[in-house]
């Protein structure tokens, strides 16, 4: 039963560092706007093109 409870309590943990982390970094975006954006974990496209590739409208990446 103990390693039940922390197994659980370490899921738990790790968790609420992600949110943590997170809140972490949409406020230092926000402090921060000359360094760009704040990049949303939900969306969806290009957030892997490789260097020399651009992100089009679609979110597909496509080579110049």
């Amino acid at each position: 039963m103990m390693t039940y409870l922390v197994t659980a309590g370490l899921i738990l943990g790790l968790l609420l560092a992600g949110l943590a982390v997170n809140r972490l970094y949409q406020n230092f975006a926000r402090n921060n706007p000359q360094l760009g954006p704040f990049r949303d974990p939900d969306a969806r496209g290009c957030g892997s093109c490789s260097g020399g590739s651009c992100c089009t409208s679609s979110g597909h990446c496509e080579k110049d």
